[in-house]
């Protein structure tokens, strides 16, 4: 007799069925905002509706290149969204816009140039070592990777940061971190009907102290560093203050880097480390992925320290990351608000629209995946014969996430570094459940044993 009961995926958040008012949207949205986006989302091109104010999903590729390329100053990112980080972040590169965004984003951009990523790579494979030493002294007891990474992340973005070892209390800065992201994150329901920034947020209040406080330290360690200079190699904090914009020779000052370096505190371990742990959930689910993967990093480690150098001959490795990427991207929703009248995928745009690009929609779509909610790193093996516009974890056009290849790097290093030392097996009765509040998180943990090789 046959078996043909279905073959088993990872999990995958379930979609909205039917129509929602604004209270149950915003409800919904406050505990995971991917449960707003409706099941249509992954069949059709374009979906549009009304929850207070006019709104469009975006899954057609050629329709998201305008938006992303083509007419990027007509879709700025969206009052929401500014409401969310501003208070953490500023007008930082991440949310600036117009002539203040290119400014910075051209001083900026030397920082991740592929020398300065490779330079860094050591401070990741140190890194990654600290985090196998810890997962050897667990035992045999089962470890949640999902806490294992941010700390991993952690310590690449505090080190690569700071390596002079400035006045920098990581552990508060962390703490400040995850308190905004819980408290802050929270979508307000003035927040969907875009009322003024001076009404206060319920919630946001709660993590003033600890914003205020992780700024304080961040502008004396700036202070301290300009004053000292820095020995060796450069890190992130010594290559934005040497930065400047080529075309106006306009360097930051001490607020702008700090604003500037708190996000890449907060994006540049927070993603990274919430794609690891997706990658780890995702090699448990199928051990035949992760006996090939371990042999990969075997083979090429032969038992030592990966470097940067390593990442380029660990291509399985890589098409792990870009899987758990297209099934789990941090940024499950980016969103941008109309700015003049307009038709994309032959439907009309009004001013002031909120016009989102559903990322987790986009990298599930049946018109643009094959059998798009099973685990199947394989179809990243030739990456031109994917859409650009169908797989967007890091963005694209001018506001492409300008620390791409440093996440990319450090999760092929991290994750190269555990399968070539363990043996992963997940905590049955503890699958993680995806939950978006900022970015998509594996709620309750990704549990796992490990066994050393």
């Amino acid at each position: 007799m046959l078996d043909h009961s279905p073959t088993p995926t990872p999990v995958r958040v379930p979609l909205v069925t039917e129509p929602w008012g604004i209270l149950k949207s915003l409800q919904e949205a406050r505990r995971n905002v991917l449960s707003i986006i409706p099941q249509i989302a992954v069949k059709q091109r374009m979906v549009s509706g009304k929850t207070g104010k006019r709104w469009h999903m975006v899954m057609d590729p050629q329709a998201i290149r305008e938006m992303l390329l083509d007419r990027v100053d007509d879709y700025p990112k969206s009052v929401v969204t500014k409401n969310l980080l501003k208070p953490a972040i500023g007008d930082s590169l991440f949310i600036a816009e117009g002539a203040h965004w290119r400014w910075q984003r051209r001083a900026a951009a030397p920082v991740f140039s592929h020398r300065n990523v490779m330079n860094l790579s050591p401070i990741m494979s140190a890194a990654a070592e600290r985090a196998a030493s810890r997962v050897t002294q667990a035992g045999p007891r089962a470890v949640n990777m999902l806490d294992e990474m941010v700390t991993t992340t952690f310590d690449v973005i505090g080190d690569v940061t700071f390596s002079g070892g400035d006045t920098f209390d990581r552990d508060a800065v962390h703490g400040a971190i995850d308190d905004y992201i819980a408290e802050a994150g929270k979508i307000s329901l003035f927040d969907i009907l875009g009322f003024p920034d001076w009404i206060p947020r319920p919630g946001r209040l709660m993590s003033g102290k600890a914003l205020k406080e992780m700024k304080a330290m961040a502008d004396g360690a700036i202070d301290a560093r300009a004053k000292r200079g820095h020995e060796g190699v450069p890190d992130l904090l010594d290559l934005l203050l040497d930065g400047e914009d080529p075309k106006t020779k306009r360097k930051m000052n001490t607020s702008e880097l700090r604003d500037n370096l708190l996000t890449f505190i907060v994006a540049g371990h927070e993603t990274t480390a919430l794609t690891l742990a997706w990658a780890m959930y995702l090699v448990g689910f199928d051990q035949a992925v992760q006996d090939r993967a371990r042999a990969e990093a075997q083979n090429v480690l032969q038992g030592r320290a990966c470097t940067g150098e390593d990442v380029e001959k660990l291509p399985f490795i890589r098409m792990i990351i870009d899987e758990a990427l297209r099934m789990y991207p941090a940024a499950g929703i980016i969103s941008r608000t109309a700015q003049k009248q307009d038709t994309l995928g032959g439907r009309e745009i009004l001013p002031g629209d909120t016009v989102m690009i559903p990322i987790y929609a986009l990298g599930r779509h049946e018109m643009l995946w094959d059998e798009p909610d099973a685990f199947r790193p394989e179809r990243f093996k030739d990456r031109k014969a994917i859409d650009r516009y169908a797989y967007l974890p890091f963005g694209d056009g001018p506001r492409i996430c300008i620390g791409a290849s440093f996440a990319l790097q450090e999760a092929v290093i991290i994750l190269a570094t555990l399968l070539s030392r363990f043996r992963f097996t997940p905590v049955q009765g503890k699958e993680p459940e995806p939950v978006m509040i900022l970015t998509l998180r594996p709620e309750g943990g990704v549990w796992m044993t490990a066994e050393a090789i």
